[in-house]
């Protein structure tokens, strides 16, 4: 019993008054939740090689990663106030892992696309939960907070695929994804240990009603516009990301570490046009930044297919990455529009729906390139992302 005492004791210390120790476990864990669904289309080639894919089925495999996490958004803001952040934080992240781990008997192409779901399901429960902790733990510094996660998550997604792609190459794709799986253990630790309970609801909402007052107040203009545009983005960003390193390999001739480390400039030009939009949005406002943003993204899209050469390939994947600027603007202004009393329900029922959609992107440009229409694919993606552009130039500006 002293014993029982004494961990307890130790477990309350460590979670007490340490926010700094809370900050750092989130951070690590989006790193590696943002880094690794990157991974898998890093080493798609690979994987459509060793099971003789078409590459339709292969890019239903990276629809089934971005599908599965969809599905968790609505019903993960949904648990953090009937569970709590830190039972969710912690079970996706043990999920992540298992999902990861699963990856080493996967000998088949179904039981692979098993441990893909398993792993998008666990992704899907960390996104929301990441986001309520940081406010509730740091209300007087939100935005530094989420900035410190956020700049983790793009270091994660740059850096991981690259050397998945370099592991890959020497010791397999299962190693490449299996063996972070330990580390998604260490974090899960870590997140349970700095992390603080929170009192759950015990007011007898009901769910039905919630999601009826919900989809009632999405009716304004500017947030049907503003979800258009950051649906056709996300779509086209999945499409992208999914198949580059395919594209670079099969049309390009790169070898699969060249090509993984293209994919990483990708989201290096999307880390350092992050950190510029947010202040010309700020000053400019969001609707002709995000115009701005969709415009230019969709000029590299269009001048792929005729690029050569590893240097202008990878001036294109960071140009191509300029539209990842788009992504919180957008969820800022979705947020800001939507009516204050279902703002938490709406916005996880239009994340799961726009990821939903969004998640189609690589099973229709994998349909193309099985036709032999690969370079049509990234065409489409141009015309797609200028869509987008005119959504946006609609938006009315905030208040």
């Amino acid at each position: 019993m002293a014993v029982t005492d004494a961990v307890r004791r130790t477990v309350r210390d460590l979670r007490e008054d340490h926010p700094g120790r809370l900050l750092g476990a989130v951070a690590a864990g989006w790193f590696l939740v943002l880094g690794m669904r990157f991974v898998v289309p890093a080493v798609l080639p690979t994987i459509t090689e060793e099971f003789g894919l078409s590459n339709a089925a292969a890019g239903l495999a990276v629809t089934v990663l971005w599908l599965t996490y969809a599905a968790m958004q609505f019903p993960t803001g949904a648990l953090i106030d009937r569970v709590g952040e830190r039972t969710l934080l912690v079970a996706a992240a043990l999920l992540s892992g298992a999902g990861l781990l699963a990856y080493f008997v996967s000998a088949t192409y179904a039981l692979f696309l098993l441990a893909t779901a398993a792993f998008g399901l666990g992704t899907g429960l960390y996104g929301p939960t990441r986001g309520t902790v940081l406010s509730r733990t740091f209300d007087a510094n939100e935005g530094t907070a989420f900035g410190a996660v956020m700049a983790a998550g793009s270091i994660g997604a740059a850096a991981l695929p690259f050397v998945a792609s370099v592991a890959t190459a020497r010791y397999g794709w299962r190693i490449a994804l299996g063996g972070v799986a330990p580390v998604f253990v260490v974090v899960a630790l870590a997140l349970w240990l700095s992390v603080s309970d929170r009192p759950t609801a015990t007011d007898g909402r009901r769910l039905r009603e919630d999601l009826r007052a919900a989809l009632a107040g999405i009716r304004n203009r500017g947030l049907l516009l503003a979800v258009v545009g950051a649906t056709v983005m996300l779509f086209v960003f999945q499409a992208a990301t999914a198949f580059l390193t395919t594209y670079l390999v099969t049309v390009k001739t790169l070898d699969q570490s060249t090509a993984g480390g293209v994919l990483s400039v990708l989201f290096v030009g999307g880390a350092i046009s992050q950190s510029v939009t947010g202040r010309l949005a700020d000053r400019y406002g969001s609707p002709p930044v995000l115009t701005a943003v969709a415009l230019v993204s969709a000029v590299p899209l269009a001048l792929l297919p005729r690029l050569h050469g590893e240097l202008a390939l990878a001036a294109g994947a960071a140009a191509i990455g300029i539209r990842m600027s788009a992504g919180p603007l957008s969820n800022a202004y979705i947020v800001d529009v939507l009516p204050d009393d279902v703002q938490g329900t709406g916005w996880g029922l239009l994340r799961s729906a726009f990821f939903a959609v969004g998640s189609l992107g690589s099973t229709l440009v994998g349909l193309l390139a099985d036709g032999g229409l690969f370079d049509v694919a990234f065409y489409l993606m141009a015309g797609l992302t200028a869509l987008a552009a005119l959504a946006y130039l609609a938006l009315p500006h905030r208040a």
